[in-house]
């Protein structure tokens, strides 16, 4: 990676107050909550709100605070003890425990890589036409190289703004014609289905929103910002924690709306559109967006299939960083998106090995219209534990020091675990 240039303002250097001192303070946080609206999820949303309406609506309204609660675990684990999930993992808890956790991250983050990599490459073909195939190896060397060539701090500064591409979705809900008396009385009044389809989405909406390798990014992400900053971890230096924490949670709580209410709106979207047209057999987002062209016309179509790749463009280097971090964090080797590829030859190695191997999903005989869905059931599955092994260090003296979480979040952390479990169980009570 090219020599660090200069840092970008941080909270502790930016103006307090205003405008510029609240968005001096997003970052790990924002960028999360941006790239939880991944082609993958917006597959997902789309296919919700095409097959059933505004039903589905209000699990939105009970994962946010699941959500915010997770992420901020994560957020936590990284500034307070210095280190990642998996490094934390690999201190204190026995072997296998790592390997078993690390290596069901791995498996999501590949299937999820070449889910979002094939949406890219068929949006791209719905704009311009030629070869999806190529396209998506196109855009897999593409998040390869911003990530190798760019410093963490510019890197970093490019996320940010790639989350901007996420107005594209509020922008066709603007012209998609939603009732809105009924879409937010679908919010507060749950419409429950008892069948397999109802509790496949239920668990895909969840692990769309509450997905394992955000857990690693943004643990992660605490910690490269913690070293650009030339800080000590806040388990040494407890006095600071009471102003971190507040960032932290304020990141966290904006990324976490963010992303929530972007899905939100593809499913109003694709409700309004889809659903209400007799369109309900949606199985990928370009699908979504070629047949939104003839009912909500040209620019919603064009907006949704640009939203596809520039989702893409940020989800794609967070999946594969975050098993970059969980791999070297295993091994007890360097990594790091500030270092140099030489200096840290496991990190990059982990991040084009996984990139590639997502992108060449399709070209082996895995469809990737199916992947694109059941790559959010994948996660809802899996996310269960590493959200049990979260807990456990969170509550952890010897890895959080004085800074244990408190009972409070410690009750809204596994009450999100318990709903990830039983969304998991009754999905197999259902597919069985």
């Amino acid at each position: 990676m090219s020599d660090p240039q200069p840092a970008i303002p941080t909270e502790t250097d930016a103006p307090k107050t205003g405008l510029k001192g609240f968005l001096a303070r997003l970052g790990p946080g924002l960028i999360t909550g941006a790239a939880d609206d991944d082609p993958s999820g917006i597959g997902t949303h789309s296919q919700v709100g095409a097959q059933f309406g505004f039903g589905l609506s209000w699990t939105f309204v009970l994962t946010f605070p699941l959500m915010v609660a997770i992420q901020q675990v994560a957020a936590e684990i990284g500034r307070v003890t210095g280190a990642g999930i998996a490094r934390n993992l690999r201190r204190h808890y026995p072997r296998p425990v790592l390997w078993g956790v690390v290596s069901l991250l791995l498996v999501a983050n590949i299937i999820n890589l070449g889910a979002d990599l094939s949406a890219m490459g068929a949006a791209l073909q719905l704009l311009t036409g030629g070869n999806a195939g190529l396209y998506t190896l196109m855009f897999g060397i593409i998040c390869i190289v911003l990530e190798v060539a760019l410093s963490y701090p510019r890197y970093a500064a490019v996320l940010k703004w790639t989350t901007l591409s996420l107005f594209t979705y509020v922008a066709v809900v603007v012209v998609a014609g939603v009732p809105w008396g009924r879409a937010l009385r679908s919010l507060v009044v749950p419409e429950i289905q008892w069948n397999a389809a109802y509790a496949t989405a239920f668990v895909a909406i969840l692990g769309t929103t509450i997905s394992p390798y955000l857990f690693f990014w943004q643990a992660g992400q605490e910690v490269e910002e913690e070293r650009r900053r030339h800080v000590k971890p806040l388990c040494i230096t407890p006095r600071d924690a009471g102003p971190e924490l507040a960032r932290i949670r304020l990141d966290t709580l904006t990324g976490m709306a963010f992303s929530t209410i972007v899905s939100l709106a593809i499913v109003f979207a694709t409700a309004a559109t889809l659903n209400a047209n007799g369109i309900t057999d949606i199985t990928t987002s370009s699908q979504a967006a070629e047949a939104l062209r003839p009912i909500a016309g040209q620019f919603a179509f064009a907006m949704f299939a640009l939203g596809i790749i520039g989702t893409g463009l940020l989800a794609v280097p967070v999946l594969a960083g975050s098993a970059a971090y969980a791999v070297t964090e295993m091994l007890g080797v360097p990594g790091s998106l500030d270092a140099k590829p030489l200096d840290a030859r496991v990190f990059y190695a982990t991040i084009a090995v996984t990139t590639l191997a997502g992108s060449s999903l399709n070209v082996v005989g895995i469809d990737p219209v199916r992947a694109l869905y059941w790559a959010a059931v994948v996660n809802g599955v899996l996310a269960v534990p590493s959200m049990i092994v979260m807990m456990l260090i969170v509550r952890n003296r010897r890895a959080m020091g004085r800074l244990t979480l408190p009972l409070g979040p410690t009750l809204l952390g596994w009450g999100a675990t318990a709903v990830m479990a039983a969304a998991t169980a009754i999905f197999f009570a259902f597919t069985l």
